[in-house]
């Protein structure tokens, strides 16, 4: 197996530093997925930023947590969906939500189901939807932004999840207890 470098901020490539610096301020701690990512700071600046993007996108904090933890499920990361579910908590998420997301069962609302199954349908189809699926998504509420701000999202967890499974990325310490042993099949 091959072993990918997990940096701080002594051992980060010098562009990387200011980059764990700040994931370190925000996060309290350098996340293990940033720590890999360093090796590449183009890599963890473009995810740092499609973060921030996706957080400023129009969709609130159920909405968001649909999109990461759907792709995050689809992609079966072992990393990032034990990460997401630490972060819906944090976020004030329904736990409802994320165990439906978590375990490929019914959401709550018909409106987040539609949003998922949306964004399945992107993940799936690699972005070659039908315009019945698009009309459907947006008769369910949603707009042509809306459509749109899920690329956004997708481009973000491709970047996580492709980074999580060649480097193997161990689980931080807080979000163990959400470890995710996967579904047989997503909804």
């Amino acid at each position: 197996m091959v072993e990918f470098t997990r940096h701080d901020e002594s051992t980060a490539p010098e562009a990387a530093k200011p980059l764990l610096a700040a994931s370190q301020k925000q996060n309290g701690r350098i996340p293990g997925l940033h720590a890999v990512m360093a090796d590449a700071p183009g890599l963890l600046e473009g995810y740092q930023n499609l973060h921030r993007l996706f957080m400023d996108s129009s969709f609130d904090k159920d909405e968001l947590t649909v999109v990461w933890q759907t792709i995050n499920v689809e992609h079966r990361c072992h990393y990032c969906v034990p990460a997401h579910t630490g972060i819906a908590k944090r976020m004030g998420v329904d736990d409802a939500i994320t165990d439906a997301l978590r375990d490929g069962t019914p959401l709550p609302t018909e409106h987040l189901e539609a949003l998922r199954t949306f964004t399945l349908a992107m993940v799936r189809d690699r972005g070659e939807v039908s315009d019945e699926t698009v009309q459907a998504f947006l008769d369910a509420g949603y707009t042509q932004r809306q459509v749109l701000e899920v690329v956004l999202g997708l481009a973000q967890k491709v970047m996580s999840n492709y980074t999580n499974h060649l480097a193997k990325t161990p689980i931080d310490a807080m979000n163990q207890k959400y470890i995710w042993q996967g579904v047989d099949s997503a909804v």
